[in-house]
């Protein structure tokens, strides 16, 4: 049971802490949407999203009122598109993210995640086809994000497919330069991708997943802020502590809202991901929470220790507040959607080096960060190749959502607005890896990789 003293804690989180449910997000598979027609295909994809999400905003609106629980996103994701669009005779897929778009602008929801393709031990004709197309796709739709896994634990790294998405992501940058370059913030690259993620951009419905889904991010750096500001000065073991009971507290609101909203829409309650992901508002930050703990500026000395004690006490305190946790569910690091981490990385606390570092123990990547726009497709690739290694090495997932802002340099800022705020331009090393990322095949699986 929930007691008075529950309700009136929790009402405190979202009234003064920025506690929100970060996105409700209605998994849909598309599997059967195939035909050798692509103007069918795209009918029937357009058809099934919009029967199945048709109740989906104001079934989250309704709860959200109801009590008075924030749900600041609703988003669908869908079968990864280079599986649906294989079978149509067309050799550009623009035409499947439209569809997509149209769905997406018919039932309301804020993002559709799902334009993307698995090719971590290689390229199929339709996976060629989706990552030539991404592009175009994501400069002529406004909603639609895209994502492409390309390495995982028991394959290694496709090196083919990493310098390919160096060059779709300069591409990209260059096609919506007008607005500094934000076709890239709808674009994540992979290692070890999860199927069940609710977040964007890198959001699909994994082919392990049943027909439709509803999936629940939550949210709450500046829960885990206050808290710790009660414990100033005690030990680390109390801080875990800490940062556990909280977790379990956020964990526990995103699991009520889970399973309203799967049982009001009829359809399986999936996960919930208990992520902390930052906004660009002040007390929404996760670089605060590790300048809690004692750092003068997140990314100086110690930062990923904390990081990595932030990132395992959110888990344990999720685990025992739901059985079915999933996603990614962690601490988000994404540099332009966190004003703490915006400050640290224009006054020159925080560098790329040091963001690598910390994604070793954070629960994705390299996220939204800005570098010049001048940076050659090989560097990109080769950060994109780093990531991978990270997280194919150590078992989890990984990414990188970069943005090359045409005609900026370092220094200089990019704005998005909203959710994805801003960004200082960051410098990347000035040493070229053209020669590294040109070699191509394949990267082998490490030896962790063979447990049968």
């Amino acid at each position: 049971m929930i007691n008075n003293y529950e309700i009136i804690e929790t009402l405190k989180m979202i009234n003064q802490e920025n506690l929100d449910v970060r996105t409700v997000t209605m998994g849909i598979s598309l599997r059967d949407c195939a035909h050798s027609d692509p103007k069918i295909a795209c009918q029937n994809i357009y058809d099934k999203i919009t029967k199945y999400a048709e109740k989906l905003v104001p079934v989250a609106e309704g709860i959200e009122t109801e009590l008075g629980i924030p749900i600041v996103n609703k988003r669908i994701s869908v079968t990864p598109i280079s599986l649906v669009a294989e079978s149509s005779h067309t050799d550009n897929y623009t035409c499947f993210a439209e569809a997509l778009q149209k769905a997406a602008d018919e039932v309301g929801v804020n993002f559709l995640g799902g334009f993307s393709a698995l090719v971590h031990k290689g390229l199929t004709k339709g996976d060629d086809i989706l990552i030539r197309s991404i592009p175009e796709a994501l400069t002529v739709t406004k909603n639609i994000c895209s994502s492409v896994n390309v390495a995982s634990l028991k394959t290694g790294l496709n090196m083919d497919a990493v310098k390919r998405m160096g060059e779709v992501i300069v591409d990209l940058a260059h096609r919506t330069k007008d607005q500094d370059s934000i076709g890239c913030a709808k674009l994540v690259v992979f290692a070890n991708a999860v199927e069940d993620n609710p977040f964007m951009a890198g959001a699909f419905h994994g082919i392990g997943e049943p027909e439709c889904v509803i999936n629940v991010g939550v949210s709450g750096p500046g829960v885990v802020h206050s808290a710790l500001k009660k414990v100033k000065g005690a030990d680390f073991e109390t801080v875990a502590e800490t940062i556990k009971k909280t977790a379990f507290k956020i964990t526990r609101t995103g699991h009520l809202v889970a399973q309203e909203a799967a049982r009001r829409l009829g359809v399986p309650f999936g996960i919930v991901d208990l992520s902390l992901a930052p906004t660009p508002a002040i007390g929404d930050s996760v670089a605060r929470i590790l300048e809690e703990m004692g750092l003068e500026r997140c990314g100086t000395h110690g930062t990923t220790a904390a990081l990595a004690l932030l990132n395992d006490a959110v888990k344990k305190g999720g685990m025992f507040a739901s059985s079915f946790v999933g996603g990614l569910s962690g601490a988000f690091i994404p540099v332009s959607e966190d004003e703490g981490m915006i400050e640290a990385a224009a006054m020159g606390a925080l560098s790329l080096d040091k963001l690598e570092a910390m994604t070793c123990v954070c629960s994705v990547g390299l996220d939204m960060i800005a570098v010049p726009g001048d940076t050659p497709a090989s560097t990109i690739s080769a950060i994109i190749a780093d990531e991978a290694a990270i997280g194919v090495v150590n078992q989890k997932t990984t990414a990188v959502r970069v943005i090359p802002a045409y005609g900026k340099k370092e220094g200089d800022f990019v704005e998005f607005g909203g959710l994805l705020g801003k960004a200082p331009v960051m410098g990347v090393h000035p040493y070229s890896s053209e020669e590294f990322i040109a070699r191509g095949g394949r990267i082998p699986a490490p030896i962790q990789s063979l447990k049968n």
